[in-house]
């Protein structure tokens, strides 16, 4: 079950991530409300998830997620930069989750 919690957490603070962009361009109260949500439920997530797994790990896992799906979603909604290095590094990234994963 902590393997869901701290995905779950990744996958809020990659929705984190995208809620600041939409703070950014619209500074109301649904934005600002979003962006309390997405990073408050990223860190409820992750605390759940380090009650059973190594921090070092999950922080790592945790971020990992945050920061390659925020590229993507960067990538895939706001027109960023879709040059084939920035996708193998990305790559990267998940591949190195993956990793920790398994020797975790």
């Amino acid at each position: 079950m902590s393997w869901l919690f701290l995905i779950t957490a990744g996958i809020f603070e990659m929705l984190g991530v995208g809620s600041i962009n939409r703070f950014n361009q619209s500074k109301d109260r649904k934005s600002l409300f979003l962006l309390f949500l997405t990073f408050g439920s990223s860190f409820i997530f992750l605390y759940m998830a380090m009650k059973s797994l190594p921090m070092g790990v999950s922080y790592a896992i945790w971020t990992g997620i945050g920061a390659a799906g925020g590229a993507i979603l960067g990538m895939v909604f706001y027109g960023e930069s879709k040059d084939w290095r920035r996708i193998v590094f990305i790559g990267v990234i998940l591949l190195s989750v993956i990793g920790l994963k398994l020797i975790g």
